[in-house]
């Protein structure tokens, strides 16, 4: 057990849970400039309030801690060890403790565990992360991020077939289309739209995660500006309450494509905590 590694992983995953990136503070402050609704305003103030203080206490953002996910980057001289990769684990333990997470693992048996009849572990750290995702980098680098991502989006965000009809804005309507009724659905409002768009289910999820995990709240391509402009004209608005902002922005990345009519789309609606992230060298 690396215990540097260790530390590193679990001080991450504490940032993730408990802090915005620079940029999603300037988002609020940019949107609450912006808005025109007193209440709207208001909600915006109140959640940007609560991200300060739960990052000088060093406490969690929400009261649903979230699901560790891990995605790493590799660069050609760097190793994943069976070693490397029990120190990530330990680190993310230690983490939930720390932080620390809502107890949600479900002990028992598979039935048990789909039922829930086999209880909680009263452990935060029992909360095993999901499956470690790794893509390999020309930088020479080892980049773990750590993304706590919650229960609400994922019970609103959807994997779908697009029939493209060879026109991208084909697939963006309808990633606004199925937006509008994610956001409206989801209460924990203003969003950011994670969005994948691969050749699989898998890929497309992966790619929606990476998304998450490198989006820029300053930074937006035209599709995405589109996206994020169509779906904050349904007026949801902050905790669902009406006004002018229902996204801050769109995080979209667009992988490999194949020769087919269908392009495959990832989509979660993140709440207004997410993506909550934080990277670390290894």
């Amino acid at each position: 057990m690396d215990e540097r590694i260790v530390k590193l992983v679990c001080d991450t995953l504490v940032a993730a849970g408990s802090t915005f990136r620079p940029d999603q503070k300037e988002a609020y402050r940019r949107a609450m400039k912006n808005e025109s609704g007193e209440i709207a305003r208001w909600c915006l103030a109140t959640t940007l309030e609560n991200a300060e203080v739960a990052e000088k206490n060093r406490g969690p953002l929400c009261d649903d801690t979230g699901i560790p996910h891990l995605f790493l980057e590799l660069g050609p001289n760097r190793a994943l060890t069976g070693e490397l990769m029990e120190s990530i684990q330990e680190g993310v333990r230690q983490g939930l403790r720390t932080l620390p997470g809502r107890p949600m693992a479900i002990k028992g048996s598979d039935t048990q565990r789909l039922d829930q009849s086999g209880g909680l572990d009263e452990d935060s750290g029992a909360l095993a992360p999901a499956p470690l995702l790794v893509k390999n980098v020309e930088e020479d680098v080892m980049r773990l991020y750590v993304l706590m991502t919650g229960g609400g989006p994922a019970i609103r965000g959807i994997t779908h077939r697009v029939f493209h009809k060879h026109n991208a804005k084909v697939v963006a309507d309808e990633i606004i289309a199925r937006a509008k009724e994610g956001v409206a659905m989801l209460g924990c409002s203003p969003c950011t739209l994670a969005v994948g768009i691969g050749r699989s289910q898998y890929e497309a999820t992966a790619l929606m995660l990476e998304a998450m995990a490198k989006g820029n709240f300053n930074e937006q391509t035209e599709m995405e500006q589109y996206i994020t402009d169509e779906v904050n004209k349904t007026g949801v608005g902050p905790l669902g309450l009406g006004g002018d902002t229902s996204v801050l922005a769109t995080f979209m990345k667009v992988g490999p494509q194949r020769a087919s009519g269908v392009r495959v789309v990832a989509l979660r609606p993140c709440c207004c905590f997410e993506p909550r992230c934080a990277s670390v060298e290894l």
